[in-house]
This record gives C-alpha cells, sequence and structure tokens, in this order.
C-alpha cells in the first residue's frame, strides 16, 4: 500500500543578529520575531500585529514578505531596509542590524 505523497519540507533560513551575533533558525511559515523566541533570543515586542513598532529592525542582507497588507512601515523605511520582525516572514537568510527601534516620532 502506498503512504501517497509527502508533505514538502518547509524552508529554514539562518537569522544573524549582527549587534551581538546571536544565530538562530527561521522557518519560512514561521514570523522572524517567533522563530528568535522559540530560539531563546530575547527581541523586544509589543502588540505583534505590526502596530506598536517596538520591535522595529533594520536587514543588512536579506528579504522577508509579510502576510498583512498594511505592516506599520512607510515606503521610506522599507526601502531603506526596516521591518517587523513580529510580522515578517523570512524569504532567505538574513542579517539584522541596530538594537533600538524607531518610533513614529524619530522619523527624519
Amino acid at each position: 500500500m502506498s503512504a501517497g505523497p509527502q508533505p514538502a519540507a518547509v524552508p529554514s533560513f539562518h537569522v544573524r543578529l549582527a549587534a551581538s551575533a546571536e544565530e538562530f533558525a527561521a522557518a519560512a511559515d514561521q514570523t522572524v520575531l517567533a522563530s528568535a523566541v522559540a530560539a531563546g533570543i530575547a527581541m523586544p515586542s509589543s502588540c505583534r500585529t505590526g502596530n506598536c513598532r517596538t520591535c522595529m529592525r533594520q536587514l543588512a542582507a536579506g528579504s522577508v514578505a509579510y502576510r498583512i497588507e498594511w505592516p506599520g512601515l512607510s515606503a521610506d523605511e522599507k526601502a531603506e531596509g526596516w521591518f517587523l520582525p513580529c510580522v515578517a516572514y523570512p524569504q532567505s537568510d538574513l542579517e539584522i542590524v541596530g538594537h533600538a527601534a524607531r518610533t513614529w516620532w524619530e522619523r527624519d
């Protein structure tokens, strides 16, 4: 008897936090923040819905995707590489820079 088709493996990517040199694996079907927490790495967060911007960080390398229409970032911020780990899903290996989140009142 045939076992039937096997489910496709979910891709996993390597994430490096440049400031601390910490590293963790991030599955493509899990947010970057959820993967960090699962790996025991503390990243600042609050709402986990892309609204508060507490988790906002900048990518030095790699790409992410969002499953929500409005991820709480301006077009300029996205162009500068800023992303929200709480609602961002990795699409490649990532390198994240910076410690502090930028808030709306700190923008130029």
